[in-house]
C-alpha cells in the first residue's frame, strides 16, 4: 500500500513543532514548501561539505549531524528568507554555515561541561577523547568561515561577530558572576550570548542574503535573540523535569555539574531562611559531587526545588521573553511568515506550560 504525501507544509510544522494547520491557504502552503525544499539543499550540502578527507576527522565530523537535531537555525534561516527572493545560493550557504557552527559548538561544550550523552548518542569526548572533540568543533567553524567567505564582507562579519559572542558566552559561564555583577542579570547575558547570538544571526542572514527589505533585519535579528533566551530558560526548567523518558537526562544535569540555572539563581536571590537552606544544601551537594561523591545525592534538594515556586517564576520570565520576542515581529507584513514565527514562539512557550 502506498503511503500518502505529506501534506504541504507538515515537514515544517513538525520541526518548528506546531500543527500545519498554520500552512493553510495557497500562500502559506506556498512558504511551506519553500522552506522545505530549501532545507533539503542544506541537508544534501551539509552531507556533502561536512567530509574530511582523513578518516578519523571526517567520522568525527559527521558525527554529531547524522545523530540528528530539528535544523531550526536552518529553518529560521529559511523562513525568513521567503520575506526577500527566497532561497538564493547564498541564503543555502549561510544556513549550512550557521548550522555548521552550531554543531561544532555542541562539540566544545559538551568537553565543558562533561556531559555523557548528546542527541541520544554517547557525546563525541566519549567516544574519541577530550582533545579529538575540541579539534572536531574547530573543523566545523574552519568549514562553516569557508561557506560564508563566498559571499563577502558582511557574511564574515556576521559569522565572526557571532562567533565572539559564542565564545565570550561560554567564557563567561565558566567563569561566573563576579562579586560585582548582578548574578541573574549575568545570567541572561550569558544566555544571549551562548544561545540567542546564533539564533539571532539566522533570522537575520535569512533578510539580509534574500535581499528581502532592510527594515526587516532588526526585528528580525531581535526576534531571533529573544528566542534563544527563552529557549534556554525553558531548559533550565525541563532539566529539573522528573520525567527522564521525556527530557533524555538525568533531571538536574546542569546543577549537578555545577552549572547554575535560573531557577536556582533565583532561589539564592530569595530572602527567606528556608530558601537560603534549600541553596545551601544544594551548594553542599555539588561540592560533594566535585569530589567524587554519587550524583544522587542531589535528588531530594533538586526535586524540592522543581517544586519551588522559583521554577514557575523561571517559566514565567521564558514566557515573557517569547512575549517579545513575538512583538519584535511588528515591522513585518502580516502572512504566512510572520504566522508561522508567531507561531514557533507560542509554541516554545506552551513547551514546559
Amino acid at each position: 500500500m502506498t503511503s500518502s504525501p505529506a501534506a504541504p507544509g507538515s515537514r515544517l510544522a513538525s520541526r518548528l513543532g506546531f500543527s500545519d494547520r498554520v500552512f493553510v491557504g495557497p500562500a502559506a502552503r506556498r512558504v511551506a514548501r519553500a522552506v522545505e525544499s530549501g532545507l533539503d539543499a542544506v541537508e544534501t550540502g551539509l552531507a556533502e561539505d561536512l567530509r574530511v578527507a582523513d578518516s578519523l576527522a571526517d567520522a568525527a565530523s559527521r558525527y554529531l549531524y547524522e545523530a540528528g537535531g530539528k535544523r531550526i537555525r536552518p529553518v529560521l534561516t529559511l523562513l525568513a528568507a521567503q520575506l526577500g527572493d527566497g532561497n538564493t545560493d547564498a541564503v543555502i550557504d549561510i544556513a549550512k554555515a550557521l548550522e555548521m557552527t552550531h554543531l561544532g559548538s555542541l562539540y566544545h561544550d559538551d568537553v565543558m561541561d562533561g556531559a555523557d550523552r548528546r542527541r541520544g548518542v554517547p557525546a563525541a569526548h566519549a567516544v574519541w577523547g577530550n582533545s579529538v572533540a575540541i579539534l572536531t568543533g574547530d573543523i566545523l567553524f574552519s568549514r562553516a568561515s569557508q561557506l560564508m567567505a563566498r559571499h563577502g564582507d558582511r557574511a564574515i562579519r556576521l559569522q565572526a561577530d557571532t562567533f565572539e559572542r559564542l565564545v565570550l558566552g561560554q567564557m563567561h559561564e565558566t567563569i561566573g558572576a563576579q562579586p560585582d555583577d548582578d548574578p541573574i542579570a549575568f545570567y541572561i547575558q550569558v544566555l544571549a550570548d551562548k544561545t540567542g547570538s546564533l539564533i539571532a544571526a539566522a533570522t537575520q542572514a535569512g533578510v539580509i542574503f534574500s535581499n528581502a527589505p532592510s527594515e526587516f533585519e532588526e526585528a528580525m535579528r531581535v526576534y531571533g535573540e529573544k528566542i534563544g533566551v527563552a529557549f534556554q530558560l525553558l531548559d533550565d526548567v525541563i532539566d529539573l523535569s522528573a520525567k527522564p523518558e521525556d527530557t533524555g537526562k538525568v533531571p538536574g544535569t546542569d546543577l549537578r555539574a555545577g552549572v547554575p540555572t535560573m531557577p536556582y539563581l533565583l532561589l539564592k536571590a530569595e530572602q527567606d531562611a528556608a530558601a537560603g537552606d534549600l541553596a545551601a544544601r544544594i551548594d553542599d551537594g555539588v561540592a560533594r559531587i566535585a569530589e567524587g561523591a554519587d550524583a544522587a545525592i542531589l535528588d531530594a534538594p533538586l526535586a524540592e526545588l522543581r517544586d519551588h515556586a522559583v521554577t514557575q517564576k523561571t517559566l514565567e520570565l521564558a514566557h515573557t521573553w517569547t512575549r517579545d520576542a513575538v512583538a519584535a515581529l511588528e515591522p513585518l507584513p502580516q502572512g504566512p511568515v510572520r504566522d508561522a514565527l508567531t507561531r514557533f514562539a507560542e509554541t516554545l512557550a506552551e513547551r514546559s506550560s
